[in-house]
């Protein structure tokens, strides 16, 4: 039922835009009672974004699970892949909503409301973890609200190729600069173990062999 009045939905959408279409409309090409339309959908809006809630809550889930050894930042990117799962699960379906989403305000203004909830969420994640930090609130912030940047960013690109390029790749990559900016690779280390130095020197392709030992000894505090 759930999945007849979204494609009735967008059928009708498609054929006369989405201010023309109405709830009567929609049931009556699903062949079912507006009782049953507001049964799964609170408003019009909502049948335009029938997966968030529930994907929302799949993320909601994937960082309560998480453990003391999971590295907080990679994680909140590993959650927002979920996002991406959702999308890519029906590429035409994803396509034809940011087309339609792209010419109704309305729709753009429940997007971000939509968004808004998914950057809360991580953010509520990154405070717990961080908490005691100095600026541990504005680091979580300010972090959650890079992961949704990137994400979205590389999401929009991919939904512009008519979803025909590799999203998981796009994606990957821009969550990539949010873990070198943010993220840590210092190891878990248990039983009294000292942990090792490391350090990540970044230096030009083609800078000379002596200048990046250079680089390195310098972050070890080396003259």
């Amino acid at each position: 039922m759930r999945d007849a009045l979204v494609a009735a939905a967008f059928q009708l959408f498609l054929e006369r835009g989405y201010e023309q279409t109405t709830v009567d409309d929609i049931v009556a090409l699903a062949g079912v009672g507006r009782r049953s339309f507001f049964r799964y959908f609170p408003s019009k809006e909502d049948v335009v974004f029938p997966d968030h809630e529930r994907c929302l809550a799949d993320m909601t889930a994937f960082l309560a699970d998480s453990g003391d050894e999971d590295e907080p930042v990679r994680r909140v990117c590993d959650a927002a892949r979920l996002v991406l799962r959702m999308y890519a699960e029906n590429p035409t379906f994803s396509v034809q909503r940011y087309r339609l989403t792209k010419k109704v305000p309305g729709l753009r203004a429940y997007e971000l409301s939509v968004v808004w909830r998914y950057e809360r969420a991580l953010a509520e994640y990154l405070r717990a973890r961080f908490a005691g930090r100095r600026d541990g609130t504005l680091q979580a912030d300010v972090i959650a609200a890079a992961v949704v940047a990137a994400h979205n960013n590389a999401l929009r690109s991919w939904l512009r190729s008519d979803g025909k390029g590799d999203s998981d790749a796009a994606v990957d990559h821009a969550l990539g600069y949010v873990q070198s900016a943010f993220g840590t690779a210092t190891p878990v280390h248990r039983g009294g173990e000292e942990p090792e130095d490391v350090v990540v020197v970044v230096s030009r392709r083609d800078a000379p062999l002596w200048r990046v030992v250079q680089e390195i000894e310098s972050a070890f505090g080396r003259s």
